[in-house]
């Protein structure tokens, strides 16, 4: 079986990452580099575990969540198709199994919020994993927070936790924002849509979504 390890060391996959996440800061957008994909694999391989996932399914879903943003190589609009497709060539390449390689391109397939539906656990545990990616040094230019909403949402969250409850029935995100800088607003303003598929994704796992914003539950 191929490891999350191999993955995450491959060095045609990790330039792939710096290349797609070189075109979003020329579009200005927030990081998308190793720190995120790294963030997304470690909460995917939680969220799993937690809900009594084995190893192999969670050494998958870190695959995918390590993988998931590739497509924006090539543009970022489709960028979880484009993602998927270039997944299938990699893995195949690489020898793995074609039913693991199907389990990970249907999750990179299906985590961005414009077309993405959580079809399997893996594919709710990964867009739960990437939708609650909101942190201070997803910035690039601290200039650009006056005038970019993504940037100053993403700058105004001083501390971010993905928690499950131990009854297994409630995923919470958990965010402390210094509205001095954002409002709470405003994140909705720009997160609405994917706090809404979190929620499905959480369901889709048997769970309930929760968010807490300056410990008020929000959702």
């Amino acid at each position: 079986m191929i490891r999350f390890e191999d993955i995450k060391n491959n060095k045609t996959i990790r330039t792939y990452i710096e290349k797609a996440d070189d075109s979003l800061k020329a579009l200005g957008y927030t990081e998308h580099s190793f720190a995120h994909v790294g963030l997304v694999a470690e909460r995917t391989r939680y969220i799993l575990e937690k809900l009594g996932a084995d190893e192999k399914e969670t050494e998958l879903a870190q695959i995918a969540a390590f993988m998931h943003d590739i497509g924006n190589l090539v543009n970022r609009v489709d960028h979880s198709q484009s993602g998927a497709v270039m997944a299938f060539r990699i893995l195949d390449n690489l020898g793995m199994e074609a039913e693991d390689i199907s389990d990970i391109v249907t999750a990179i397939g299906n985590h961005d919020e414009g077309t993405g539906v959580p079809v399997s656990r893996m594919a709710a545990a990964l867009i739960i994993a990437d939708k609650s990616d909101v942190r201070k040094t997803r910035v690039r230019d601290i200039c650009d927070c006056k005038d970019d909403i993504h940037y100053r949402v993403n700058y105004s969250v001083n501390r971010s936790f993905l928690t499950i409850n131990e009854d297994k029935t409630e995923i919470s995100l958990k965010l402390d924002i210094d509205t001095n800088i954002s409002s709470v607003m405003e994140y909705f303003e720009i997160f609405l849509t994917r706090m809404k598929l979190c929620k499905k994704a959480a369901e889709t796992m048997g769970l309930d979504f929760k968010l807490f914003i300056n410990e008020q539950q929000l959702l």
